[in-house]
Formats: C-alpha cells, structure tokens, sequence
C-alpha cells in the first residue's frame, strides 16, 4: 500500500489549492477533507457529541461522503452520497485508521493527498494520523501570518478563530485575535513533526508555490517520489480538473473550502507580502503582531 501525503496547516493558509494541485498528479490521487482523524471512530463523526466534530455538525462528513462515491461509484450524486453513508453504516466500529487505510489500499498504486486543517488542532490527531501510516509523508504549508489572519477574519467573522479560542483579554472585555490561532496551531505540527523522520516531512510557504509553481510544484513531486516530467507538471497546474473542485450534490455539498469550490483555477500570481512590523488590519487599536508571532514567522523565512 502506497503511503499517503498529509498537508498540515491552520485554515487559509492555500491548502485546498495546493492539495488539489499535488493531487492532480497523474501518480497522486487528491482527497476532500476527510476529517476522519478528528475522531477515533468512525461512529463518532455522526454522534457528534463532544470537541469540533459537534461544531461543525454534518459538513465534517462530506468530505468523507463524495471520496467514497466518487472512489466507488465512479460519480458523485444523492444515490451514490446515499451508497457512502451505507458503505460508512457497515464500518461505523472501525478505526478511523483503519477506514483511511481501506481508502488509500482502493486507490492504490495511486499517492493520496489529503488535508484537513482540523487535524493541526491537537498534536493527537496528528500522531493518530502517523500510527496509521508510519510511512507518511507531510508538508508543513506555511502562510504568511497577517495575510492568513486576515483571510481567516473575512470567513464567518472569524468563526474559525472562536473555535480554537483564540481570544485576546483586554482590561475590560476580550476581542478575537487570529494570530493565537496561527501560532498555536503551526506550534502543533513543529511538535508533532519533532517525531517524524527528516525525509519524511518538508515545510514549503505558500506564497513561493503560487509565485513560482512550476518550480516547487515540481519539488513537492521529487520529494514526494512522483514523476517531475512537463506532463506531469502541467497536469498540476489544472486543480480545477479534481472531481472535487466543485459544489457537491445537495446532500453533500461542502467537503473543503467554499471560496475555492467556487473558484478552483489556478491563476499564477505573486501575492503581496507586508512586512511583518506591519499593523494588523483586523485590530481596532493599531497594534499588529506578538513578538512570539513575529519570532516564529522569522524563522520560517519572512521578513
């Protein structure tokens, strides 16, 4: 069984862009959103009775939903959404493991791309995740913190960021403040990385892949073990290909980022980069990062 390639990143830092990208390789195969190591079970994704599975309520399922009827079905539809939720009823005991495994054996020798951000919120999701596949490989996606806090603040007012309780007490009341989110979450995959081998993970930022593509597109495939030819390469540069880079059926519409369901081509740019010192434009005082934020950015190459 060919080993899986995991993206980990907080939300909006171009995970669904670039999972889609990887998984259009003609040797890849990209998933939705899974969300399967939310849980232990796979029961647990319906009972929804703790932690964000319970926030997120049926959307967290229909990632899942449209990988299954578009891997055995060949199509997504409401008769074949109707044949996953069957297909998941027969396995709802198992491991969430386990039922990624059956996934990843169903399309093998193809390489599984899959990127749940909500995996980033616990280090134990992730190590979930690596007993599952030991053999993983994981990009570490990076973003520039203002530009993905302000992105995070213009989805459901920053609803991603009540969520994790990233949360700024003042004197006398508390505001939302998305760059506890950026570092709590990218802190979570430096640790969890602490614990996978070095030829296993790499850390890319986003905005050098939209910048320059080709060029590291064709990186992540040498890493990755895939093919780095043209062909190959031009076949990433097409996400919008994806059976998954559009609305679903109406009973399983979502299964990754709605602003990319809606617009899934890639139009290659350079995206503006503040300097870190920068005010932050979702705060109503002036100020911009923490030092901690702006120490971590550092080190991940910004300026």
């Amino acid at each position: 069984m060919t080993a899986p390639v995991f993206l980990l990143a907080p939300p909006r830092s171009y995970t669904s862009l670039v999972n889609a990208m990887l998984g259009q390789h003609p040797q890849a195969f990209g998933l939705p959103e899974l969300c399967l190591f939310n849980v232990q079970r796979l029961v647990e994704l319906w009972r929804g009775s703790e932690g964000p599975v319970s926030e997120n309520g049926a959307v967290a399922r229909h990632g899942l939903m449209r990988a299954l009827a578009e891997i055995y079905c060949g199509e997504q539809t409401t008769s074949t959404i109707n044949m996953a939720r069957a297909w998941a009823g027969a396995r709802e005991d198992w491991t969430t493991g386990r039922v990624f495994q059956e996934i990843v054996a169903k399309i093998d020798p193809l390489v599984a791309v899959e990127k749940s951000p909500s995996y980033t919120m616990s280090p134990i999701r992730m190590h979930w995740l690596r007993d599952a596949f030991p053999d993983a490989r994981f990009v570490h996606l990076i973003r520039h913190p203002i530009a993905q806090c302000k992105s995070l603040m213009a989805i459901n007012e920053g609803a991603f960021a009540i969520k994790v309780e990233a949360i700024e007490f003042r004197e006398d009341h508390c505001v939302l403040e998305p760059q506890i989110a950026w570092y709590d979450l990218n802190l979570n995959i430096l640790e969890f990385l602490e614990s996978v081998p070095p030829e296993q993970q790499i850390r890319m930022r986003g905005e050098d892949i939209m910048g320059n593509p080709q060029k590291h597109l064709a990186e992540l495939a040498a890493w990755a073990g895939l093919r780095t030819d043209a062909e190959a390469i031009d076949e990433m540069m097409h996400p919008e290909r994806s059976p998954f880079a559009c609305f679903g059926p109406i009973n399983a519409l979502f299964g990754n980022d709605p602003n990319f369901l809606a617009g899934p081509t890639f139009r290659p740019h350079t995206p503006k980069v503040p300097p870190l010192t920068a005010p932050a434009p979702w705060r109503d005082d002036g100020k911009g990062l923490y030092p901690e934020t702006i120490e971590m950015a550092r080190w991940f190459g910004y300026a």
